[in-house]
């Protein structure tokens, strides 16, 4: 049992290491070139009212000229003043082009439907994707359009970080934010794209079109950036990138309470096995084995003392990756929570693995059946 507990944490040590790599081997720099792209900003909504304010206040401060995009919000049957937040806002910025739609459920996805149902109205080539829990960047679309003039990707998936450092929980969410978006970054820089976020993410609606969108994955309640990511790569995998500038740089709250996230990161596991990427699947599941065996070290670790150079060997690759991210994020980590997060990390990681196989999930006050 020790000798295969090795061998499974120095194989996932190593594909750390590769993402290491592939995050510094990622360019960041990218020219500045004069606004010349229009785009569709897509933003799905239901019952937003608290995170809203925050949102149209970073639309108003978007320093991109204004007759050159367009915001989309589609409402998915808010039941809260969240339309009258956005009605008021449109009153209040005439000179910005905003359009409210309502949303039309024909799958089991209601955000996937909300934006097919958006990019059937949008006015222009470039579909951009964003959540309205989130706050955007003044630069934001200066940075897709400058790496579109210079690189004329089909997709563009962009950085996100959390907002909300102030409890366990939310340190817990913003560890496994940084690794994520480690990940994500050096998949990019090896040239294995495997994961992209809805939040911050850009791609030709042509594309999308010819593509069939989401009919492929509506079956499945969330998705709507990785399997998106998926069918691009497979369409053209060279013209899918990867927008590494902190300039674009999109931020979303951190969950409040150890249930929301729960049903989060179940509704998340629930796509996992649609996944068709085998890079993926493969990742999935060396992550998902590692943290088994990260548990099992735990436990047995008074009994083997060994164990405790593979804790040490995957606790600092974690660290190397998270850190790096952080530091080029320019986010703090608290390092008096940081050790008690990577040891309570795989029992969480377990839990959530289990529990998605028999338990359905609530998102946005919906259940779903896993």
């Amino acid at each position: 049992m020790i000798v295969f507990i090795f061998i499974v944490i120095t194989i996932y040590s190593l594909l750390i290491l590769g993402f290491i790599v592939g995050f510094v081997k990622l360019k960041s720099d990218v020219p500045i070139q004069k606004d010349s792209i229009p785009f569709s900003v897509v933003i799905p909504f239901r019952n937003e009212v608290i995170h809203l304010p925050d949102l149209l206040l970073s639309i108003a401060s978007i320093t991109y000229n204004p007759t050159l995009f367009e915001i989309i919000f589609v409402d998915d049957a808010s039941t809260d003043g969240s339309v009258t937040i956005i009605e008021d806002f449109c009153a209040q910025n005439k000179y910005l082009d905003i359009t409210i739609l309502e949303n039309i459920r024909n799958s089991n996805s209601p955000k996937k439907d909300a934006i097919s149902a958006a990019i059937t109205k949008a006015k222009y080539q470039w579909i951009v994707t964003t959540d309205a829990d989130c706050v955007l960047p003044k630069k934001w679309l200066h940075c897709f359009n400058n790496y579109i003039l210079q690189h004329s990707p089909n997709m563009l998936v962009a950085p996100v970080a959390l907002i909300g450092t102030t409890s366990f929980l939310h340190h817990f969410q913003s560890i496994d934010f940084l690794s994520m978006q480690g990940a994500t970054i050096g998949g990019f820089g090896l040239q294995q794209p495997f994961m992209a976020n809805g939040a911050n993410l850009a791609y030709q609606k042509e594309i999308f079109i010819q593509l069939s969108g989401f009919k492929n994955n509506n079956q499945i309640a969330s998705g709507d950036d990785v399997f998106l990511l998926e069918d691009f790569m497979e369409h053209d995998k060279k013209a899918v990138h990867f927008l590494k500038n902190t300039d674009a740089l999109v931020l979303t709250y951190a969950l409040n309470d150890w249930k929301s996230l729960i049903n989060q990161r179940k509704r998340w596991a629930a796509k996992a096995p649609q996944f068709n990427n085998s890079f993926t699947k493969l990742v999935g599941v060396l992550v998902f084995l590692t943290n088994f065996l990260m548990a099992i070290a735990i436990i047995t670790l008074p009994f083997y003392g060994s164990l405790g150079w593979l804790l040490v060997l995957k606790i600092t690759v974690d660290t190397v990756l998270i850190f790096k991210t952080a530091n080029f994020y320019r986010q703090p980590i608290c390092t008096t929570q940081y050790l008690k997060i990577l040891l309570f990390y795989p029992f969480f990681i377990i839990y959530i693995a289990c529990s998605s196989l028999w338990s359905d999930f609530n998102w946005k006050g919906r259940v779903f059946k896993h």
